[in-house]
């Protein structure tokens, strides 16, 4: 169990983990707010006893602007599934779902169907870890999948998934870990998946630069190398990538340069 949690769940309990962070600030000064975050990750006593401004304050120390960044981004995420969903989609895939809580916390249509779509041992972590009562436990179907060897097409397909309803598909924090033929391959069966006209795909990803040179991605104030950014931040503009400016409750300037995204 011990190597699973930091292999196969990692990248899942420290999104969480941020979650967790910016539900413990004032009600009137959080982004999100998640009551679920908890349940995922290790050492929630301790971080709710250090508080939400200790938190972010070591956070930054660490990755600066990342906290900032993940939770703009989960910020975006809600408000596009509440609207879209409540507009005239009737599916929602996510893919790499990891300990994803939309479906609990947002207030969603209740003919909504829902497919959360990762890999098989973090899917059975997440469905113990979860309350009993949660809301729309019933509207959710787990999907098994390991995208690099697995046809999503297939598996989506085997549990349900309709190819003529209007669909919203996310495939948020996923893409980095991933090879490019699998990411490929995976954008490919979504859009054979539903051609459907009215049909959306988010996807976040990014700059090669996380792994080649990781210092080079952490803002504007911090970076050795600030003239990568700004080319980073003109070609998204140049191709109509969003661009969320992850400014946060303190307001600082921490703009990531190599995490960006789109909606297609």
């Amino acid at each position: 169990m011990g190597k699973l949690i930091f292999r196969k769940d990692g990248t899942a309990q420290g999104v969480a983990k941020q979650r967790l962070i910016e539900s413990l600030a004032k009600p009137d000064r959080r982004i999100i707010y998640d009551p679920y975050a908890k349940n995922f990750v290790l050492g929630a006593n301790i971080i709710k006893l250090m508080g939400h401004r200790l938190s972010v304050w070591l956070g930054n120390k660490i990755i600066p602007g990342m906290h900032e960044h993940l939770i703009s981004r989960t910020r975006y995420i809600d408000d596009l599934i509440e609207e879209s969903t409540f507009a005239n989609i009737e599916q929602y895939v996510i893919l790499g779902a990891g300990y994803d809580s939309r479906a609990h916390r947002l207030k969603l249509p209740s003919k909504l169907k829902i497919f959360e779509v990762d890999q098989s041992e973090v899917q059975e972590l997440k469905r113990l870890r979860l309350p009993d009562n949660m809301p729309n436990r019933e509207s959710i179907t787990y999907v098994d999948i390991d995208f690099n060897h697995q046809s999503l097409k297939e598996q989506l397909i085997n549990v349900g998934f309709d190819q003529n309803k209007s669909t919203i598909f996310t495939l948020e924090g996923v893409s980095q870990y991933i090879s490019r033929e699998a990411l490929d391959a995976t954008l490919k069966e979504v859009a054979d998946l539903n051609p459907n006209s009215n049909s959306k795909i988010f996807i976040s990803y990014v700059n090669k630069l996380l792994k080649e040179d990781s210092k080079a991605c952490f803002g504007k104030g911090y970076s050795p190398h600030k003239d990568w950014v700004w080319d980073a931040l003109r070609h998204a503009e140049e191709n109509d990538v969003l661009i969320v400016n992850a400014a946060g409750n303190s307001g600082a300037n921490v703009d990531p340069g190599c995490a960006e995204g789109g909606l297609f």
